[in-house]
């Protein structure tokens, strides 16, 4: 699959790169996406939460009434969790547990977000380019010629690029990754990829193994 490849005022260069299909044009799997996504979302949460256990609360441990013979049920102090304001027997465990997922699936998955959004004809291919100096307005200037400035934009580099990284940091709706920290959900989580010439190769070489 052939793509004009722009220049950062949005112009074709007269060049065009080629998309393989073995990594833009596959028949999504749904269920692969599903699954990568699910576990990249599980991985932001912090795992910090926590729920009080008998032994954390506050009260005395004396016990508040005999074993037997009063109808109900036994308890053996007022922190027992039969009482109202008294947590759960059992915490939830605190450590996020993840089914892990193997390469093949993951390749799998980005592939087929990557064809999701080359059949909605949301990726942009444009030739490399460099800022002397990390300035927001040179980069919201790009994104203007491109006609991302209201939507939201994944630029995938081919290797990391200071100038153009803090260039964007301060926008809500840009993001700047190299190749390889590309993620499934960050493919579709964007309205556009802006794939750099020089990140072409190195995506479609780690999806491709």
């Amino acid at each position: 699959m052939k793509v004009a490849v722009l220049d950062i005022k949005g112009k074709e260069t007269g060049r065009k790169a080629d998309l393989s299909d073995a990594v833009f044009a596959i028949e999504p799997n749904d269920h692969a996406v599903y699954l990568d996504v699910k576990q990249y979302l599980a991985h932001q949460r912090q795992g910090t939460h926590k729920s009080k256990e008998r032994a954390e609360i506050a009260g005395s441990t004396r016990k508040i009434k005999k074993q037997k013979g009063t109808g109900t049920a036994r308890a053996g102090s007022i922190k027992s969790p039969i009482f109202k304001g008294v947590d759960v027997f059992l915490d939830q465990d605190q450590k996020i547990t993840l089914k892990k997922l193997n390469k093949n699936l993951k390749r799998l998955a980005r592939k087929s977000a990557l064809s999701i959004k080359s059949k909605e004809k949301a990726i942009l291919v444009v030739e490399d380019f460099n800022f002397d100096t990390p300035k927001t307005k040179d980069f919201v200037a790009v994104l203007k010629s491109l006609g991302l400035e209201n939507k939201k934009s994944l630029f995938v580099l081919g290797d990391s690029n200071n100038g153009v990284y803090l260039s964007s940091r301060n926008l809500e709706r840009s993001e700047v990754i190299t190749s390889s920290e590309i993620s499934t959900y960050k493919i579709l989580n964007a309205n556009n990829i802006v794939l750099l010439e020089g990140a072409l190769e190195g995506l479609q070489s780690n999806l491709t193994k």
